[in-house]
């Protein structure tokens, strides 16, 4: 087993999901987006073009890759999304486009579907108009997404709807789910906020209370008894209030690819955020070297990176040391155990963030931006 690249580590598990960021152009200004906070960085904007794309996903799923995510930003601003559709159809790609559905009108639906698109996800900000098109910086988005969303159903599309959770919206849970069966959706993600990128940048605005937390999770159980059978509900609990960290991604460069717009191949969205990472582009590597043979994908595989107390816990096969890029943020250091925990020695940087939020003075949301630096409203 080795931390430096080569096919001597402990990892003998193929990637199951590639994760292809077409672009970082959005039309929305989501305050958590996990998005890089310089996503407008020259390097992002020569994005792979067409056959690039579909090369990757053939690519992809010779590694033994099954499922493909089509996301941004927003994914319908590439102009190919159709014949990206087609391509992942062509490689044997279950896909789903992952979009925030302001862009899509009925006709491009058909178009995919015809394409092959096999799954829509709509993201959606809360469950009101007028304070989903807050929290999305997008005044009108809401009854386009409302739109798109019944058309998708009405068209045969399997549909999940995300909404992304924090101390703006959390409280409003209930109608969440009361608009997810409204709209008789397959699936629905409730997920709380990561404090990554945006995310991070807007943590204080962002952090729920411990009581919207507790509440959250007794309507989510309510709902799950009573929709169980009609729709899958999946709940993600705020890291800050875990007892313990998940395993990021299914653990470091174990199940999953994310392909930003440029061709840069990661093990996780935040990754960038780790400087002294160098991450190969499928320009100049294939992606079964990648996944293999390069230092970035192997640097936390296995147990010898770890520092103690995660190298000789029992949970180590179970989180695999909780988030890297987490830990980076918090501590400064990647190897470091994920502060989440509530075995790290450095856990009191957690509890301190997520005390007695509404103690503290209620700071303005700063919103997504492509120019590198977020937008006060």
């Amino acid at each position: 087993m080795s931390d430096n690249g080569g096919r001597a580590h402990s990892n003998d598990e193929r990637p199951a999901t590639l994760i292809a960021e077409l672009t970082y152009r959005c039309v929305l200004r989501c305050p958590y987006c996990s998005n890089p906070t310089d996503c407008g960085d020259a390097r992002y904007r020569r994005e792979l073009e067409t056959e690039e794309w579909v090369r990757v996903f053939h690519e992809a799923r010779r590694l033994g890759v099954l499922q493909l995510g089509l996301t941004g930003g927003e994914p319908l601003l590439r102009r190919d999304i159709v014949e990206l559709a087609a391509g992942a159809r062509a490689a044997g790609l279950y896909s789903t486009l992952v979009t925030a559905a302001t862009p899509l009108p009925r006709e491009r639906l058909i178009e995919l579907r015809d394409a092959g698109l096999d799954h829509v996800q709509v993201s959606i900000q809360d469950a009101t108009p007028e304070e989903s098109d807050r929290i999305g910086g997008t005044p009108g988005a809401f009854p386009k997404k409302i739109e798109a969303a019944r058309t998708a159903k009405e068209l045969g599309f399997p549909l999940t709807l995300n909404f992304v959770l924090h101390r703006h919206n959390l409280d409003r849970l209930g109608g969440m789910l009361a608009l997810a069966e409204e709209l008789d959706a397959d699936r629905v993600e409730l997920a709380n906020t990561q404090y990554y990128g945006w995310g991070l940048h807007n943590r204080d605005a962002l952090m729920p209370t411990r009581e919207q937390v507790e509440r959250s999770r007794d309507v989510f159980e309510d709902a799950r008894l009573r929709l169980g059978s009609r729709m899958d509900l999946l709940y993600v609990i705020p890291d800050y209030f875990e007892e313990f960290p998940k395993p990021c991604m299914g653990g470091w460069g174990r199940r999953a690819i994310v392909m930003a717009p440029n061709g840069d191949a990661m093990p996780c969205q935040a990754a960038a955020s780790i400087p002294d990472l160098t991450f190969p582009n499928v320009r100049d590597h294939s992606l079964d070297w990648i996944w293999w043979e390069s230092e970035t994908f192997n640097r936390f595989r296995g147990f010898e990176w770890m520092q103690e107390p995660c190298r000789s816990c029992a949970r180590r096969d179970l989180d695999y040391g909780g988030c890297r890029c987490q830990a980076l943020l918090l501590t400064g250091d990647a190897r470091a155990t994920d502060p989440v925990c509530s075995l790290s020695p450095l856990h009191d940087i957690v509890v301190q963030a997520r005390e007695n939020p509404e103690l503290r003075p209620l700071v303005p949301l700063e919103y997504r931006s492509m120019k590198g630096t977020a937008l006060s409203r």
